[in-house]
């Protein structure tokens, strides 16, 4: 089990920089919004190593602020989707080059609700994705996702 784990990790960071073999050192970019910075989370909006870039999970959230969205499941999965849009255009990748997403929802029940919104976004060739029901999400949001994406120059080191 541990040499499948190993042997996947090798293929993921050498997709990320772009190799067919052990890497030698890829480049990471710890990237965050100035405009967050006067939050002081204790996590990076996104990371980007080589050729990949993997968001942190996002909520609902107004941009700017910490406030959900009101509309529950559907109108914070909008907003969710709006804001990861956002921070992937700003990275140098968009939606349609999301390879993977994990959704973590508050009510399972809800899984149908938050897929038709899902669907209006990853309307041709959908991510991998998978689904979960997670008890207590920060600000008591329904719905939180992280995605990878894919983006065309590789990080610089900062």
């Amino acid at each position: 089990m541990r040499m499948v784990v190993f042997g996947l990790s090798v293929l993921l960071v050498g997709l990320a920089v772009g190799c067919s073999g052990p890497p030698s050192s890829p480049e990471v970019a710890f990237l965050n919004n100035p405009a967050a910075a006067g939050r002081n989370l204790p996590f990076s909006e996104a990371v980007r190593v080589g050729h990949l870039l993997f968001l942190s999970g996002q909520l609902g959230t107004r941009p700017g602020t910490m406030e959900l969205v009101s509309g529950g499941i559907a109108a914070e999965t909008k907003q969710v989707l709006e804001n990861m849009q956002v921070i992937l255009e700003r990275n140098g990748s968009s939606l349609d080059r999301v390879v993977k997403c994990t959704v973590f929802l508050a009510d399972i029940g809800e899984w149908p609700a938050m897929n038709e919104v899902y669907r209006q976004y990853f309307t041709q060739n959908p991510p991998a994705r998978s689904a979960m029901a997670a008890q207590g999400l920060a600000l008591n949001a329904r719905v939180e996702i992280e995605c990878i994406a894919v983006v065309d120059e590789p990080a610089r080191r900062q």
